[in-house]
């Protein structure tokens, strides 16, 4: 089937690729009790940039109802926590805990070994030019 009508369809390809590249996610963050999203959300407040509920929202491109349950699950495991943004006391912002911290340094590890596994079939420069290509893609401002 691989040399299909598809074969040239952009989008099927970019969706082939990201079901491949979700289940390999999921069954690496498994024994984290995590799932690509919630892992998502752990990894954009890793770097203590504090973001807003909606700002996470808008980044992963999910309707923000889910983003609150995601971030809930997160935050009743106690890895992640809701502060008063200091700008704007309506908005609560997104914090990792000590908790989430080490979690997601475990889990990170995980992913990245499904992902090296996943493109093994890549050379570095493949893999490279195929990050620089989707940055495009997905960040295209």
């Amino acid at each position: 089937m691989r040399a299909s009508a598809l074969k040239d369809d952009v989008s099927f390809l970019l969706a082939r690729a990201n079901a491949l590249s979700l289940s390999a996610g999921h069954a690496a963050l498994a024994p984290f009790n995590l799932r690509v999203r919630s892992y998502s959300i752990l990894a954009l407040v890793a770097d203590d940039i504090r973001p807003s509920q909606r700002d996470i929202a808008e980044h992963l491109r999910l309707d923000p109802s889910q983003v609150v349950s995601l971030i809930d699950d997160l935050q009743t495991r106690g890895l992640v926590k809701r502060d008063p943004d200091p700008t704007d006391r309506r908005t609560n912002v997104v914090v990792m805990t000590d908790e989430g911290r080490e979690l997601f340094r475990s889990a990170h590890d995980a992913v990245r070994a499904a992902e090296r596994d996943l493109h093994s079939h890549l050379s570095p420069d493949q893999r490279e030019r195929l990050s620089e290509l989707l940055l495009l893609v997905a960040f295209p401002d």
